[in-house]
């Protein structure tokens, strides 16, 4: 039996999102779709599929148009820990106390 996946509502509509802001981007920058699928080495049904933000197209992919597109950049700070609000929270959360030194065993 095959397992299917459920895709979470918000991580569909930031799919969707990324895909049409993909396609924006392409089209200002008067590129056809078969010039960015060949400098991406993708076929025309993947480029379709990542421009309407399919969730089971690879993020290799999506980093491969996003880098033809010359928005590479983006990605480097995807998750970047700087800007994890929730962390950074947990983090202080989590702080000690008082801070003590171990005594020299010498």
């Amino acid at each position: 039996m095959k397992k299917t996946s459920i895709i979470p509502i918000p991580v569909n509509k930031a799919l969707k999102k990324l895909g049409a802001d993909l396609k924006e981007a392409r089209i200002k920058r008067r590129l056809t779709m078969a010039l960015v699928e060949e400098r991406a080495g993708i076929t025309h049904i993947t480029l379709t599929k990542v421009e309407k933000g399919d969730s089971g197209v690879s993020m290799g992919i999506y980093a491969k148009v996003m880098f033809v597109l010359g928005l590479i950049d983006n990605l480097y700070n995807l998750a970047d820990p700087d800007s994890d609000t929730v962390g950074k929270i947990y983090d202080k959360d989590n702080l000690p106390q008082r801070v003590r030194y171990k005594k020299d065993e010498g």
